[in-house]
């Protein structure tokens, strides 16, 4: 089975399922082997079938590092934080605010950057797993603290902000 072309046995699969809902038979059991088996019997595109479905630059590695999307989260805060300076009346703690509602992105985010630096290439699926724990932890944590520490808080600053901070992943992905 596993020297057959995948497209044969998707077809045989067909064929069978047909034959079996013509007899009025359902094999529960053997549809989930049959599944657990595809998914054992993924083929990875070539580099050709690859460039015909995504184009000719999807071997090219991506322009866009972890540290350069922080530093578009940090760039995109004071921004937003100027915004809030000059349109927001009484603007100090407005600013103050959205500040820390950008600080609340971007600084988790660079904690999980610096990390994955230091792992370098032997970074697996769990450390990736870790480190997005940990920069949710962070996320929380800071949150509370602000929440507890700072009383002049104006909540709309600082939750537009961190809004507009995470949305540079997005930006990121459409950067490549």
């Amino acid at each position: 089975m596993a020297g057959r072309a995948p497209n044969d046995r998707h077809e045989e699969h067909a064929q069978r399922t047909a034959s079996k809902a013509a007899d009025g038979q359902q094999d529960w059991a053997d549809d989930a082997w049959d599944a657990e088996q595809q998914d054992k019997n993924i083929v990875p595109l070539s580099r050709a079938e690859a460039e015909k479905l995504f184009g000719p630059n999807v071997s090219r590695p991506s322009r866009v590092t972890p540290f350069k999307v922080v530093v578009a989260q940090m760039v995109l805060s004071l921004v937003a934080t100027l915004v809030w300076w000059l349109f927001y009346k009484p603007p100090g703690d407005a600013a103050l605010s959205a500040f820390l509602g950008g600080a609340i992105c971007w600084v988790p985010s660079a904690l999980f950057a610096a990390r994955l630096r230091k792992l370098g290439g032997g970074a697996t699926i769990l450390s990736w797993m870790i480190g997005e724990a940990l920069k949710m932890g962070a996320t929380v944590a800071m949150f509370v603290a602000i929440a507890y520490w700072y009383h002049d808080v104006r909540w709309l600053p600082l939750l537009v902000t961190y809004l507009v901070a995470l949305k540079t992943y997005w930006i990121a992905l459409a950067w490549r």
